[in-house]
């Protein structure tokens, strides 16, 4: 049953239901981050105005602008998980952005990738349910191969070094198993995470542009499970995630037209 895809595009509940109000030229590009001590960074640094708020009742997640340059960008907060992710994508996009780039940590599983390092997933291994939902069965989806340029495009501007990987995206954290790391290791995969496959499949489901840029945490490329800076989050070695993925958004509102 999990792999029935239905290409109907029209669901009982639709997203925009969900939706209290439209808001007049709501920005066509948005950053969203996991990470609620990022999210308070971002506050700090840009001091942006709060125009909306994705509400649902596991809480309020409120809804930012900023102007970089003349773009209008929206920010706000992802909640973990493929389910929670997609449902409040679906309301985003409902809303009105069509460029979306999510910033969130990922696991190694491959001990020779050293933690903060910055990896755009360019390819995803289908181990959720949410994405099937969206596109038909297939074991691995790919990433929109212009998005994953204009984020190399960007780091290459910033001169950030970065790894293009293939993710295993799991909504399972606690039965990542020895056998099932090595298998996906087989085919291919460097890191891990909860959400990409999902995320890719509604952006190609709803025609919109989705890109990822991950910073690396913990190891499962080991004997035993090495947290690494999971345990303290090192807010101050992922700040920079911040204009990074700002510029990254910009960049994708004009190369994207």
């Amino acid at each position: 049953m999990i792999l029935e895809f239905d290409n109907e595009p029209y669901a009982v509940v639709e997203p925009k239901s969900s939706i209290k109000r439209s808001i007049k030229n709501f920005p066509s590009t948005a950053v969203s981050f996991f990470s609620k001590a990022l999210m308070h960074k971002f506050i700090d640094l840009y001091h942006p105005k709060k125009i909306a708020e994705l509400s649902h009742s596991s809480g309020t997640y409120p809804i930012y602008v900023i102007n970089e340059d003349g773009v209008d960008i929206a920010v706000y907060q992802s909640m973990i998980g493929a389910p929670a992710c997609v449902l409040q994508y679906e309301e985003m996009i409902a809303l009105g952005i069509k460029n979306l780039v999510l910033i969130g940590s990922c696991g190694c599983l491959d001990n020779h990738i050293e933690e903060f390092s910055i990896i755009i997933p360019h390819e995803a291994v289908r181990d959720e349910g949410t994405s099937y939902h969206y596109y038909p069965k297939n074991d691995e989806i790919r990433m929109n191969a212009r998005v994953v340029k204009i984020l190399e495009k960007v780091l290459k501007q910033r001169e950030y070094s970065y790894i293009k990987a293939k993710t295993w995206t799991n909504d399972a954290f606690y039965r990542e198993t020895k056998s099932k790391v090595k298998s996906r290791r087989e085919m291919g995969c460097r890191v891990v995470d909860m959400e990409c496959s999902a995320m890719i499949a509604v952006a190609r489901f709803r025609k919109v542009n989705f890109g990822q840029l991950f910073y690396s945490a913990d190891n499962l490329d080991s004997d035993y499970w090495d947290p690494r800076h999971l345990r303290n989050y090192a807010l101050n070695k992922r700040h920079h995630m911040i204009p990074l993925a700002i510029a990254c958004a910009k960049q994708m509102y004009f190369d994207m037209k």
